[in-house]
């Protein structure tokens, strides 16, 4: 993340307010983006049951009559095997060093294990930042699981606070919004009234499409698809239909013929709910043109992760 955290958009000061940003991070799949979501109050962050599902860092806003927290969230912390996960890894790292509180995320019904301690380990380097410990989808747990796993984490590191949650069924979410944000600077608001991410429009659209693409796919293939929108905007002469044009990348021919599926089926599929999606999220009608192509080994070439937005 190249731009500085702080810069915003809030004029003025009001007495005792509190902003600024806070961070998920922890393994893949352990709530992280669902947890953002939930804070927001809307769909910021797309989710899905594969691992390392996102990869950028997404920022949801969550406003108070009292503070603005901006919550960043991160790709899942992982040892990479490819130069895609290496970014990744960086981009959390260096995320890590902007924020002014992290949430530890380690779900209630799943062993801490060696990729909770090497995340441990990585947070110990940012001394100067406050650390919340943050139990998630304690909805799938037992009163005991939850128990024994407040007892497992509080044992990893002394961290500010523990807070274990529920973003499915909205418990905790106050408590823990009320713990971040007491570690926010007093500062005016960082963004103006209203907004609820920064992204840009076609950065949630492409992400959309994307999570459609997810859904039911083989358990390799996720990590080699990549989605970019080329064109957006409203048709000539029809206010009411936006026109959207978008590639999805794939590594393998193979892998082309899966997302595609037969007579072109999961193609259609996918594009189908992506578009309920991308209407829901821009309040208008769309058209999607949504076509496949092939950009062999695209997680290891430092040329084509540039072109498909990841950046050194």
């Amino acid at each position: 993340m190249n731009a500085d955290l702080h810069a915003g958009f809030g004029t003025g000061s009001d007495a005792g307010f509190r902003a600024g940003f806070a961070c998920f991070v922890g393994r893949p799949n352990v709530g992280k983006s669902t947890l953002m979501n939930a804070l927001v109050g809307t769909k910021v962050a797309i989710t899905s049951s594969k691992p390392q599902t996102t990869r950028r860092a997404i920022r949801g806003i969550v406003h108070r009559p009292d503070a603005q927290l901006v919550i960043v969230d991160t790709p899942g912390f992982h040892r990479p095997r490819t130069l895609l996960g290496e970014r990744l890894d960086s981009l959390v790292l260096s995320t890590l060093t902007e924020v002014d509180v992290i949430g530890f995320c380690v779900p209630a019904n799943e062993a801490v294990g060696k990729g909770d301690r090497f995340i441990v380990d990585k947070l110990a380097a940012v001394k100067k930042t406050p650390v919340i410990a943050v139990v998630t989808k304690c909805d799938l747990a037992t009163p005991e699981q939850i128990a024994s796993q407040l007892l497992a984490v509080s044992a990893l590191a002394d961290f500010a606070e523990i807070v274990p949650v529920s973003a499915a069924g909205g418990e905790r979410l106050d408590v823990l919004a009320d713990q971040l944000i007491a570690r926010l600077p007093e500062s005016p608001p960082l963004y103006a009234g209203g907004e609820l991410t920064d992204e840009p429009e076609q950065v949630l659209v492409a992400e959309l499409i994307r999570e459609a693409a997810l859904e039911g796919v083989r358990d390799e293939l996720p990590h080699s698809i990549a989605v970019v929108v080329e064109e957006m905007a409203p048709r000539e002469g029809r206010d009411d239909l936006l026109d959207v044009y978008a590639f999805m990348y794939v590594e393998r021919p193979s892998q082309k013929a899966i997302v595609i599926g037969p007579g072109g089926a999961r193609l259609k599929d996918v594009g189908t709910r992506a578009r309920r999606q991308i209407e829901a999220l821009l309040g208008s009608r769309v058209y999607l043109d949504l076509r496949v192509k092939v950009a062999k080994e695209w997680q290891r070439d430092p040329k084509q992760l540039r072109r498909l937005g990841f950046y050194d």
